[in-house]
C-alpha cells in the first residue's frame, strides 16, 4: 500500500499578508495580556508595520504562514548563532511567536506550522530550535511539550512592588 506525505499549506510570508499576521499579532497580545497585564498592555502592536515587512524579507528572520486561502496560522523565527565562553558554537532557530487563529483552532495548524519549521531547520544545518513560553499561557506549554520540546532553562522573576509617584 502507497502513502503519500501529506502536504500543508506552509509558505513564506509576503507582504500582502501583513493585515492577517496584525489580526493573528492582537490575539497574541490578547492572551498575553490576560495572563500578566502587569507587563503586556491591553492593545499596542508588537511591530510596526514598516519593521513586519522588513521581518518578512530578511532571511534571517523567516516568518511562515498557514494559508490554505485564508491565513490561520503564522511562526516567526529567528537564527541566532552562540559561540561564546564556555558555550559551543550553535546555530539555532529561535521561534519568536507562533500563532493560529482562534477560530481555526484544534484543526493541528500549529503542530503543521512547528512541522515546517522542524524541517527548516534540518534542512538549514540548525543544531537546535528554541522558544519561550510564558507560564500565564499554560496551553501553549503543553502543545510545545507534545511536540516534544523540552525546557532548556527556567528563567525566573521576583516582581517588586512600585513606588507610587
Amino acid at each position: 500500500m502507497e502513502t503519500t506525505a501529506v502536504t500543508y499549506p506552509i509558505r513564506r510570508a509576503e507582504p500582502r499578508d501583513l493585515e492577517a499576521v496584525n489580526r493573528l499579532l492582537e490575539q497574541v497580545l490578547a492572551v498575553h495580556h490576560a495572563g500578566r497585564p502587569d507587563l503586556f498592555r491591553a492593545s499596542g502592536k508588537k511591530y510596526p508595520d514598516e519593521e513586519i515587512l522588513r521581518i518578512f524579507s530578511d532571511p534571517g528572520t523567516p516568518v511562515f504562514v498557514y494559508d490554505d486561502g485564508q491565513v490561520r496560522g503564522y511562526v516567526f523565527c529567528v537564527a541566532e548563532f552562540h559561540d561564546s565562553g564556555s558555550l559551543n558554537p550553535v546555530k539555532t532557530l529561535y521561534v519568536d511567536d507562533l500563532c493560529v487563529d482562534e477560530k481555526s483552532r484544534g484543526r493541528h495548524i500549529g503542530k503543521a506550522l512547528f512541522d515546517h519549521v522542524r524541517a527548516y531547520a534540518k534542512e538549514n544545518g540548525f543544531y537546535n530550535i528554541t522558544l519561550h513560553v510564558w507560564e500565564c499561557n499554560p496551553a501553549a506549554r503543553v502543545f510545545y511539550e507534545s511536540l516534544g520540546l523540552v525546557p532548556q532553562y527556567t528563567s525566573m522573576e521576583l516582581t517588586l512592588p512600585q513606588v507610587s509617584e
